[in-house]
């Protein structure tokens, strides 16, 4: 039997209230730009964890479309340390999307379908368990140290604000900056993050030469050609071997079909785990700007242009994050758990602010399918679910790790 039977036991017996506090947060529709819905699940997480003494501060989003961040916090009686837990309350789904796919709070065996069940909502319930526990089995450390649990109101569509505020917030002697994404779905393992890609998004735009379709047609310089062009370049620029991508999202070009067209433009996003790489990917964008291949008979060229837009550096392996992961496998370990690092290509808060703060990710409840509502009878299409029964292992491990962290100081 290992030493945290009885904090096991205690999990499991409340599971079920937990379940019936996630679904009342799922039968919440919080997508981004649904900002009062968005601050009514602020409302009711604040409620929740004024239970345990939490004080909160509500920040609107520096979008006025979006909702308002929620940080809550708890003094600790020492200065001795101080430990924050990331998480979010919007999702992706916006309301008419989940009644078009019937996707709500639905469980199948030990599977919960619903908006958010692990991308995040989960993960603040799974915040709410652990410090539950610590509060009930560990008063002294739970007394002690300073907990702020951030709660991103746009983290889906990664507004930097938050980041910014969260800093503002955490000591400096910030022990560790825990993030409570959902966890992978793995039969032999619990993985747990430890490095995201970062991500830039580009704006490409085409300037070509009208002219008419069928009397002039050598007369003009076709942008959505040169365009298609330009799409092959950056097709090319994706190296699998560095862990580099570029994805061509949106495509728009031309007017009437009897017209040469004189305009094309794209969207693309990359994303790279290594500041280098991500860096020489956008030299690699940046270096397509000027004339193109396409040219009129009366030698006009059509024009490319690359905009940078919205950018995240990547939060590559670091030191600290792996101190971290090393606590966390080696009190899995003493649990009978098997405790593996992940690398992910999705953002997290974690980029914002691990460079700052040793942090550490995935460390909610296991799931699957986020971001997807619809679901098909041949299940080739399903809808995001979070296991039930990974909760109690995942916040056995999180409670026992942060235990231990409390103990130590993390050092680069």
């Amino acid at each position: 039997m290992h030493p945290y039977h009885d904090v096991q036991e205690y999990l499991e017996n409340h599971l079920s209230e937990n379940l019936h506090m996630l679904r009342q947060m799922v039968e919440i529709n919080s997508f981004t730009a649904n900002p009062e819905s968005v601050n009514k699940l602020g409302a009711f997480t604040t409620q929740a964890f004024t239970q345990l003494g939490f004080q909160a501060e509500a920040v609107q989003s520096v979008n006025p479309r979006y909702g308002k961040h929620i940080f809550l916090s708890r003094a600790g009686k020492t200065t001795v340390r101080s430990i924050a837990m990331v998480s979010h309350l919007d999702t992706v789904f916006p309301p008419e999307e989940e009644v078009a796919n019937h996707f709500t709070w639905r469980v199948e065996g030990e599977r919960i379908y619903g908006p958010g069940t692990v991308d995040i909502k989960g993960g603040t319930v799974m915040i709410f368990m652990l410090l539950d526990a610590l509060r009930s089995f560990a008063p002294q450390v739970f007394e002690e140290t300073r907990w702020i649990v951030c709660l991103d109101a746009s983290e889906e569509a990664l507004s930097v604000d938050f980041g910014a505020l969260c800093l503002q917030r955490f000591p400096k002697d910030t022990a560790a900056c825990l993030i409570f994404e959902g966890g992978t779905i793995d039969p032999g393992a619990i993985p747990v993050v430890t490095a995201r890609k970062g991500r830039t998004t580009y704006h490409v735009k085409v300037e070509g030469k009208a002219a008419h379709a069928g009397n002039n047609h050598s007369q003009g310089a076709n942008a959505i050609v040169q365009l298609a062009h330009t799409i092959h370049e950056i097709a090319a620029l994706t190296d699998y071997k560095r862990q580099l991508t570029f994805n061509v999202g949106k495509v728009l070009g031309g007017s009437v079909v009897n017209r040469v067209p004189h305009r094309a433009e794209a969207r693309v996003e990359m994303r790279a785990f290594s500041p280098q790489v991500f860096e020489e990917g956008v030299a690699g964008m940046l270096g397509l700007n000027g004339d193109g291949k396409v040219r009129s008979k009366d030698g006009y060229h059509c024009k490319v242009s690359v905009e940078m837009g919205e950018s995240t550096a990547p939060w590559p392996p670091n030191p600290q994050s792996e101190i971290l992961f090393n606590l966390w496998a080696e009190t899995g370990a003493t649990l009978g758990m098997r405790v593996i690092r992940e690398q992910r290509g999705g953002l997290s808060d974690g980029n914002l602010l691990w460079m700052h703060h040793p942090t550490l990710d995935g460390l909610g409840p296991a799931g699957e399918n986020a971001h997807c509502s619809e679901r098909s009878a041949d299940s080739s299409k399903e809808q995001e679910y979070v296991l039930a029964s990974s909760f109690v292992p995942k916040a056995l491990l999180n409670y026992a790790a942060i235990l231990k962290l409390a103990g130590s100081s993390i050092e680069p």
